[in-house]
């Protein structure tokens, strides 16, 4: 079990035994691929964390952009996260229905808007469920909270950005999407995107820095998975992805490492993949 960090992860024993605390707030921030066949609203009305609120990651996003879930402006989150309660002074621990999912990109979004007080749980909700913790049907009771962000723009980077350290090949970018999809030997599961990776690019399956139950390994073992794909870790670190999800997690795995040098592609191959002027690399 990794030390608890409630500025990065937590385990199920830290969060119940802090449920009861005034200034703890618990979202639930599952999102699923359509090939998953699993509605993460409606799991959540079925049953989830007492007092947890649900974060819509579609929803709290860049709706001008044509790319999915990008992160919103800061008016939007402060406007959404102070209507779900959250606000400054709280500490948030965020987890997924996947077991770590998605729960660590909204981990990630709350650091670009300034907020270090937020933990994923590690395991997350099916970690909880089996040990037979409790959980609840019923949405808590919301009360407006101040809140205020100070963007942090280093911790993310354009296509424009990400062109270029690939090109100067100054940065690692290091990509969380399966070995088939980074190779190029499956189609994406967005229809007009290209196969294939960013040329440069490492390869570091999101899966590979967890556990067989979806918690997250220790951070020896983390530095050993990184450095064993090639990473070089004396580098600063762009983390990519399919749209910028499961990205967020090789940016939580290095964060639990000591590493702070890492930003995360928020178009990822949503965008590199549509654009045909930008080369893509495969095998």
């Amino acid at each position: 079990m990794a030390a608890d960090d409630p500025k990065t992860l937590v385990s199920t024993d830290w969060l119940e035994a802090h449920l009861k605390d005034p200034d703890l707030r618990i979202l639930d921030a599952s999102w699923y691929l359509p090939d998953m066949g699993r509605d993460a609203r409606a799991d959540y009305a079925a049953a989830h964390i007492p007092n947890a609120r649900f974060f819509d990651i579609d929803e709290i996003s860049d709706h001008r952009s044509q790319l999915p879930h990008m992160a919103p402006p800061p008016e939007k989150f402060i406007s959404r996260l102070r209507a779900m309660g959250v606000g400054d002074g709280h500490q948030v621990v965020v987890y997924d229905g996947a077991g770590l999912f998605s729960a660590a990109r909204v981990w990630w979004l709350f650091r670009l808007m300034g907020k270090t007080d937020v933990a994923v749980l590690d395991g997350g909700f099916p970690k909880w469920q089996s040990e037979g913790r409790p959980i609840e049907d019923m949405p808590p009771v919301l009360r407006d909270r101040h809140i205020t962000t100070s963007r942090q723009a280093h911790l993310v980077k354009d296509v424009t950005q990400v062109a270029a350290a690939a090109k100067l090949r100054d940065h690692e970018i290091i990509d969380a999407r399966s070995a088939p999809r980074f190779r190029g030997e499956e189609e994406e599961p967005r229809p007009g995107l290209r196969s294939g990776h960013i040329p440069n690019s490492k390869n570091l399956p999101y899966r590979a820095v967890l556990n067989g139950d979806g918690t997250m390994l220790a951070p020896d073992a983390l530095r050993s998975v990184f450095e064993t794909a090639g990473v070089d870790l004396s580098k600063p670190a762009i983390t990519t992805c399919g749209s910028g999800v499961t990205a967020a997690i090789l940016s939580l795995a290095m964060e639990r490492m000591g590493k702070r040098d890492h930003a995360l592609y928020d178009g990822s191959w949503a965008e590199w993949g549509m654009y045909g002027d930008l080369k893509v690399a495969k095998g």
